[in-house]
Parts: structure tokens; C-alpha cells; sequence
């Protein structure tokens, strides 16, 4: 019997002890999956709380809802990973060996990253978005806030769903419309990007779109600190951008525990084939979602894409075929542009977001690099589909390699 141990019972996690348990008999395989939390959080859902969207309770529920019986869930944290021993070294000295390893432990904020953003201002005029502890803050700030200049700020690429920050600043338009400030508040983008986004295509059109909603964007800005004292943020030219209240995408680092195991770069992230998703040192390691080095965004639909390509993978090596199965990079966002409204991109490793009807050719119903009310539709419906389809490992009309159907070059 074979020993199959998971670390991170998040998206990938969850997704992955499904898949396995569906696939393999218990005389097959032991499955363990370890995590240091009890919470489950829906992500994306965080970016609606500052608002008034959504509430805590709209974002989360216990892990050990999702995971199937006869896989052994344990709630510790992990010490250390010993690949060259295959072990992994829990607190309490307990030690967990095994044939198999999947990491997927996912990606966090660090905001002792930056000099001066965990200062005196930090959680007063200071927040992130990117935990519930910020989101909740940032609600009550804006409760009470009369206006004045709002910037948005990602501190530094790669980070957790690269579209999440220009969703917050078109909401953020929306919200103060609605409650009759707008016209008080100054927003500014403020990214190391050339533009919007990564993509030349998104980023023209989310570009024109931070136009039209009389957003100031300031490229090419590369964080160097935070001075609390002047309310400024200043790059590494030297360029300062003021601020009465700063949200920020801090830098986004792996696990602690992979820095602690010697096997990531200098954020934390482990070096991974892009196509099987195989660790490029060990070959009985795969790595899945946001804790892998993989060039493709940080998103739950790419978690939820890759998972497909880890089991097949896995299942392979488990009755000594070849591996087959490749990821293609493919991922998919739906972006919310306010005002009900919402756009959505689809796009892999070799083709950027193109315009076109997702996921039938044709009929849609979603429009690709298009502001539509049905797109705003489907990121509301997501959030049922992540807690009762995705978790689950239940079955989605959507392939996990990208298909060029109902898309126009």
C-alpha cells in the first residue's frame, strides 16, 4: 500500500484528496492531508467584505467539511519537509513517511517585506484585502471615511489572483458612488507593470476602463517603502505617491515551511516542471497551485485546472506508466468592473486573453474581454459552484486544457 501525503488542505489540497480518495481503494492508498488551519476560506469572496458585499460568515467554513471519508486529516503544523528522507516532520514530533508527496501549501502576504508597511499606520490607514483580518478593517475604515486619496498599490509581482487589485479599485469606484462621495475621492493604480495587467490585450482593455472611470494609473512604480510619517509611498527612483488611506497587495511569499526545507527560491516558491507539475528535484514530489514557481497566475481556476494534470500524472507513476498528462498554463478570471458589471478572460502559457463567448462558442453565455451584467452573474454564481462543485471534485463543463473555441484571434 502506498503512502500518499498532501500538505495544505486549501483549494489544491481539497481538490486533490477528492480526486484520490474517488480514484484509489484504501488498500490502495493511504491518504494524509496536514494543515495547520481549521478554517476554509473562500478567497476570492474577501475582496467583496470592504464593501459591505459580503460578510465573514459569507467566506468561510470548516476544512474538515470537504474532506472525504478515509482520507486522515491532521491539524498540525509542519516543521519541516525532508524530501531526501521522504518524511515530513510535524509538531510534536510526530513524523509522517511517505511514497508520495503533494505540496500545495499555497502563497501569503509578508508585510515585514517592505520597509514602513508595518509601521504605526499599519490596520489605522494602512490595510490589505488579501486576509479576512484586513477585508473586516478596511470595511470599518470605509464606514466612516469622508474622502480624499485613495491608492491601490501592488507592492510586487508574482502575487495571489493578479486581477484582485483592479477589481478592488473598480469597486472601490462603485462604492463611493453609490454612498455620494465619488466625487471627493481621488483614486490611484499604482503598479510595477507597464500597465493594467500582464496581458497586452486584458491590459488595453481594463486600462481604458480605469480611464473611463476617472482612476489615475501610475506605471512602472517599483515599491522601495512606506514612510508613516509623510503618508507617502515611494519607489525606488525616488518617485512619492501621497496617501489618506493606502490598500496594498504586500509582497506574496511561499510557505515559510519550504524556506525551512531548503527547496524554494528567495520567495518561497519551489522550482516545478510547468507541464507535469513535478518538483524538478524531487520526482515524487508534485506541487500544486500557488506554492510552485510555474509561470502562470496565482488563481484558483489554475489550481483547479492543474489538479486535473497532478492526478493523472500521479496516477501514473502509481501503476509505473509514463507520465502523459501536461499543463498548458491555462487559466481564468472573472473580472467585477462595478456597477453590476463584470468581464472575464481565458488565456495559457502561449495565448493571452482574446475576446470571444465562454465556455460555448457562440451562446456564452459569458463575453470574453467584455463588461457585462452576465459576466458580473458568474462571479456571484461562483462562490456556490467553489463550496458544492469544486471542493468536491465534481464534474464542470470547462476542460482543464484551454480551448481556442469561441475565441477570436
Amino acid at each position: 500500500m502506498k503512502k500518499i501525503v498532501i500538505l495544505g488542505a486549501g483549494t489544491g489540497g481539497t481538490i486533490m484528496a477528492n480526486k484520490l480518495r474517488k480514484a484509489l481503494d484504501k488498500s490502495e492508498a493511504e491518504i494524509t492531508i496536514v494543515d495547520r488551519d481549521k478554517t476554509h476560506y473562500y478567497q476570492p469572496g474577501l475582496l467583496f467584505i470592504p464593501f459591505g458585499i459580503y460578510n465573514r460568515d459569507d467566506v468561510i467554513k470548516p476544512k474538515a467539511d470537504f474532506i472525504p471519508p478515509g482520507v486522515k486529516l491532521v491539524f498540525k503544523s509542519i516543521e519541516k519537509i525532508e524530501p531526501s528522507e521522504n518524511r515530513v516532520l510535524l509538531e510534536g514530533g510526530q513524523v509522517l513517511s511517505y511514497d508520495y508527496l503533494i505540496i500545495a501549501t499555497g502563497t501569503n502576504i509578508d508585510i515585514d517585506e517592505t520597509p514602513g508597511m508595518n509601521g504605526e499606520l499599519w490596520g489605522k490607514r494602512i490595510f490589505d484585502f488579501y486576509t479576512i483580518e484586513g477585508a473586516t478593517a478596511l470595511r470599518e475604515f470605509f464606514r466612516d471615511w469622508e474622502g480624499g486619496n485613495m491608492v491601490v498599490n501592488v507592492a510586487e509581482y508574482p502575487i495571489k489572483c493578479p486581477v484582485a487589485p483592479l477589481e478592488f479599485t473598480f469597486l472601490a469606484d462603485s462604492y463611493f458612488s453609490e454612498i455620494g462621495i465619488r466625487d471627493k475621492v481621488n483614486i490611484s493604480y499604482v503598479t510595477p507593470l507597464s500597465g493594467a495587467f500582464t496581458k497586452p490585450k486584458a491590459s488595453k482593455m481594463l486600462g481604458e476602463l480605469l480611464v473611463e472611470k476617472n482612476i489615475d494609473v501610475i506605471p512602472e512604480f517599483s515599491l522601495e517603502s512606506v514612510d508613516n510619517e509623510k503618508s507617502v509611498i515611494r519607489s525606488y527612483d525616488e518617485r512619492e505617491v501621497p496617501f489618506d488611506v493606502l490598500t496594498i497587495i504586500p509582497t506574496n511569499k511561499g510557505s515559510a515551511l519550504v524556506e525551512k526545507s531548503g527547496m524554494g527560491d528567495d520567495l518561497n516558491f519551489i522550482p516545478t516542471d510547468k507541464y507535469t507539475l513535478r518538483s524538478k528535484d524531487y520526482e515524487n514530489i508534485f506541487v500544486l497551485g500557488d506554492a510552485s514557481d510555474i509561470p502562470t497566475s496565482k488563481a484558483g481556476s489554475v489550481v483547479h485546472f492543474a489538479s486535473d494534470v497532478v492526478f493523472e500524472n500521479l496516477m501514473s507513476l502509481l501503476e509505473g506508466r509514463p507520465m502523459k498528462a501536461k499543463f498548458d498554463g491555462h487559466s481564468n478570471c472573472y473580472i467585477e468592473t462595478g456597477f453590476g458589471k463584470g468581464s472575464i478572460i481565458d488565456f495559457n502559457y502561449d495565448t493571452e486573453p482574446l475576446p470571444g463567448t465562454f465556455p460555448l462558442p457562440g451562446i456564452g453565455p459569458f463575453g470574453l474581454l467584455q463588461n457585462t451584467k452576465m459576466n458580473h452573474y458568474g462571479k456571484v454564481l461562483f462562490r456556490w459552484l467553489y463550496w458544492h462543485i469544486i471542493l468536491k471534485d465534481k464534474e464542470l463543463p470547462i476542460e482543464s486544457q484551454m480551448t481556442m473555441a469561441g475565441k477570436k484571434l
